[in-house]
C-alpha cells in the first residue's frame, strides 16, 4: 500500500524484455535506499513492482506481460523519468490517500493550461475508469496521489502547484503524454459492493444505494 506522496524521481536504466516479460533496472536518484530489502515494494509510476536486486543507487524487478499490456511500461524506454515511493510504513504520515499500485488504465493528457501559479491538465478518460471519476476525489497519476477539479463527459482536470511539478514528473508531461492511472480505491469496492446488491435483486430487494445497504455494508450505524 502507498500514498501517492512520491519519495524521488528516478529513471529507467535498463529494460530487458523476456517471454514473460520484462526485467527493470530502475536508478533511484535521491531516494533514501537504506531501509530497502529483497521481496520489498516500491511504486513506480504508480506500478507496484517488487525488488528482485538492489544497491545503493538502484534495484531491478520484473513486470509481467499483464503489466506490460495495462500500463505505460510497455513504451518506456532507457532515461524515462519515473515517480518513486516506497511502500507505506504503519507509522508513516498519510499524506495522499490509499493507493494499491494497480493501474487500471493509461490515459493520455489532453491539453495544459497556466492558470495563476497553477497549471491545469485536462486528460482523456476511457469508459473503464470514467464511473470513478469525480468532482473532488482523489485520483493517482503515474503514482502521485491528486485531486479532480472538474469531469466532463470523456475527460477530466487536474490543478497541479508548483511543489509538486517540482517533485514529481508532471513538469515533463506534454500534450498526447500517455500517463498511468489509478482511480480511488473505495470506488471500486463500494462498485463491487452494489453489483452483489444488484444481482440480489431477484430476491426482492431493491438495486441500488439504500440507508439499508449503507449499513449493512458498514458506511452508517
Amino acid at each position: 500500500m502507498f500514498t501517492g506522496i512520491i519519495e524521488a524521481v528516478g529513471s529507467i536504466k535498463a529494460i530487458n524484455v523476456n517471454a514473460d516479460g520484462a526485467r527493470v533496472e530502475v536508478a533511484t536518484g535521491s531516494l533514501d535506499m537504506s531501509d530497502v530489502n529483497l521481496g520489498d515494494s516500491i511504486a513506480t509510476n504508480g506500478v507496484c513492482l517488487t525488488v528482485v536486486a538492489f544497491d545503493q543507487h538502484s534495484y531491478s524487478a520484473d513486470v509481467s506481460n499483464e503489466t506490460l499490456k495495462y500500463t505505460g511500461f510497455s513504451h518506456y524506454r532507457v532515461g524515462q523519468k519515473v515517480n518513486l515511493e516506497k511502500a507505506m510504513l504503519p507509522t508513516t504520515r498519510f499524506g495522499g490517500h490509499m493507493v494499491s499500485g494497480h493501474v487500471d488504465a493509461v490515459c493520455e493528457v489532453a491539453s495544459i493550461k497556466n492558470t495563476g501559479n497553477s497549471t491545469e491538465y485536462w486528460l482523456t478518460m476511457s469508459e473503464e475508469i470514467a464511473p470513478y471519476i469525480a468532482h473532488k476525489g482523489s485520483v493517482t497519476i503515474d503514482g502521485t496521489s491528486l485531486t479532480v477539479n472538474k469531469v466532463t463527459e470523456d475527460q477530466f482536470m487536474l490543478t497541479i502547484v508548483p511543489h509538486t511539478t517540482e517533485q514529481t514528473i508532471i513538469s515533463g508531461y506534454q500534450a498526447g503524454t500517455a500517463v498511468n492511472v489509478e482511480v480511488d480505491v473505495v470506488a471500486r469496492y463500494l462498485e463491487r459492493l452494489l453489483f452483489k446488491k444488484s444481482n440480489n435483486s431477484h430476491s426482492g430487494e431493491s438495486a441500488g444505494v439504500t440507508k439499508e445497504l449503507l449499513m449493512k455494508s458498514g458506511f452508517m450505524k
